[in-house]
């Protein structure tokens, strides 16, 4: 008897075995990471600058060395910006879970007491450092008219892109790992990049929104192009002509100063 209930068991236990095991084959297969997702990267890399960060926590300098060979995110927010506050867990979740090859940065813009800072990153369990920064250092990277702000860069120490706004988690963490040499399934492409990535490659662009640049010779239109990518404009945007019609072709301010230069060079040559 106690053996025919071995037996019976036995049997029980490979029917279960086996209805599990065709389950587990029914099931979808699971995405591969990255699946969907789109990521841009700028084919002109912008030389991430040399800043003097000091670790608030630690209170000791930054080694900005310490970073080649990785991944770095470096992100510009403030304590009282709501979609800093909402991003700063992905950001967290990120430097977890690619900590051999990703480096998150925090910038903080607050002009506030350093104390109130560190607290606040305590009370975040921030695990990346947190460095307070100046205008000096907002100005290397074209000026932060806005944050959050985060410029991604690559482990040679070249900015390839810049996100104002929140951040979209998944788009973030496949750059990473595309960046990183990770497998992912994400569509990767590197763009022709006249500044729509990056405000310095402004310098790239043969075409300025709104400006007309049809009839100037080949040294005219490449003047014209000089002086809108070196005159400022003056809406407090902190960019160049060039880079702000680029980025916001709304803009009041840049279109009848950028059409004034052309104007001018459109006279000295007499045309």
């Amino acid at each position: 008897m106690k053996k025919a209930v071995a037996i019976l068991s036995l049997a029980l236990a490979a029917a279960c075995s086996d209805t599990q095991a065709r389950q587990k084959s029914a099931a979808p297969p699971e995405p591969p990471p990255g699946a969907g997702v789109k990521v841009v990267f700028s084919d002109h890399p912008q030389p991430m600058p040399a800043m003097t960060l000091t670790d608030i926590n630690t209170g000791r300098a930054i080694d900005q060395s310490a970073w080649r060979g990785k991944v770095v995110i470096l992100n510009f927010w403030a304590t009282w910006c709501g979609p800093c506050r909402m991003e700063i867990p992905d950001l967290i979740k990120l430097q977890d879970r690619y900590r051999d090859q990703l480096v998150v940065i925090g910038l903080s813009i607050d002009e506030g007491p350093a104390e109130e800072v560190k607290a606040f990153a305590a009370a975040e369990k921030i695990n990346y450092p947190v460095a307070i920064v100046n205008d000096q250092t907002e100005k290397l990277f074209g000026g932060i008219t806005s944050v959050p702000s985060t410029f991604i860069v690559n482990p040679e120490g070249g900015i390839v892109q810049r996100h104002v706004g929140l951040l979209r988690p998944d788009v973030t963490e496949q750059e990473v790992r595309a960046l990183a040499n990770l497998p992912t399934a994400a569509d990767v492409s590197v763009v022709k990049d006249t500044g729509q990535v990056l405000k310095a490659n402004a310098a790239y662009a043969t075409e300025i929104p709104g400006i007309d640049l049809a009839g100037l010779t080949p040294g005219q239109k490449a003047e014209a192009l000089k002086r809108l990518n070196t005159d400022m404009c003056t809406c407090g945007c902190g960019s160049t002509l060039a880079g702000c019609r680029i980025e916001d072709s709304s803009c009041e301010t840049s279109l009848p100063l950028a059409k004034k230069v052309v104007a001018e060079i459109r006279r000295k040559k007499g045309l």
